[in-house]
């Protein structure tokens, strides 16, 4: 991402979403080629826009000795390739418990403004537990990448933003894949490991598939990460696997881990339809 106000960076076309000075309560967006949604690219996928509404939420707990432990995205329509409007707030207030929402809007074909995606965060103080910290999970160490990394090999925008290394696996195991981006999230900011991580967490639904996209369209409704301690670094792996119901709806779920170990879960929602 690059804001409006500085010199264009040479990666702005690979860049997930370049930023523009703030309409009043809300800042603007411009949506780059790096947002393009691997099913269609004239929407985004949907972790450039987590990424950036964490951001937002992040800057508004600020020395608020509050964590995110919680983030849910709600995809409430097609976010498309361009020009969108960012806010966030305090939707109860705490100084222990606390819920921030943000909200992006884009353009109606008329001009008027939609609400496309909306983030939901749970933060919670935070306190000394490190006598009774424990890990679900043992470390997951990184191996040797499959050939192919995915199932949308040569699709252009957001895929192209992000190193994704998918492991070797027993048939009947879940999915595994490392994910790293490649790009910052808003122009050369370095962004932090929890904005880091949003930025590949939507791809659980792509890492843990098995059904063909030639054949299926999978697509989540939204993307809930619950975190029992904040990510490290740049490297995160999915552990993610879809179960389907008989009528076209289902679930991925996946174990979130850095290189220092197990951090926490990811769920989506899913639409199951078959290609005509």
């Amino acid at each position: 991402m690059t804001r409006c106000c500085t010199p264009r960076s040479p990666l702005r076309d690979r860049l997930p979403l370049p930023s523009a000075p703030a309409d009043g309560e809300f800042q603007l967006f411009e949506s780059t080629d790096g947002t393009r949604s691997n099913w269609d690219p004239e929407i985004q996928h949907g972790s450039p826009p987590l990424a950036l509404m964490t951001k937002l939420i992040e800057e508004l707990a600020a020395d608020s000795g509050l964590r995110v432990g919680r983030l849910t995205l709600d995809i409430l329509g097609p976010i498309p390739v361009t020009l969108v409007r960012v806010r966030a707030w305090v939707e109860r207030p705490g100084s222990r418990i606390a819920m921030m929402v943000a909200e992006m809007s884009a353009p109606r074909p008329d001009g008027t403004q939609r609400a496309v995606a909306r983030v939901t965060a749970w933060l919670l103080a935070t306190s000394d537990t490190a006598d009774a910290a424990t890990d679900r999970f043992p470390l997951l160490v990184e191996g040797e990448a499959a050939t192919v990394p995915h199932s949308w090999v040569g699709a252009k925008g957001y895929l192209e933003t992000v190193s994704w290394r998918k492991q070797h696996t027993v048939d009947g195991e879940s999915n595994v894949a490392w994910l790293s981006p490649l790009v910052p999230l808003v122009d050369s900011e370095a962004p932090t490991d929890l904005q880091r991580l949003a930025m590949v967490a939507d791809s659980s639904n792509g890492v843990g598939m098995a059904l063909d996209p030639e054949q299926f369209v999978f697509m989540n409704t939204d993307t809930a990460v619950h975190l029992h301690r904040l990510p490290s670094g740049n490297d995160f792996a999915l552990r993610a696997r879809a179960s389907f119901g008989p009528d076209g709806i289902g679930v991925t779920t996946a174990e979130v881990f850095d290189r220092q170990g197990f951090i926490g879960v990811v769920a989506q929602t899913l639409l199951l339809q078959r290609r005509t």
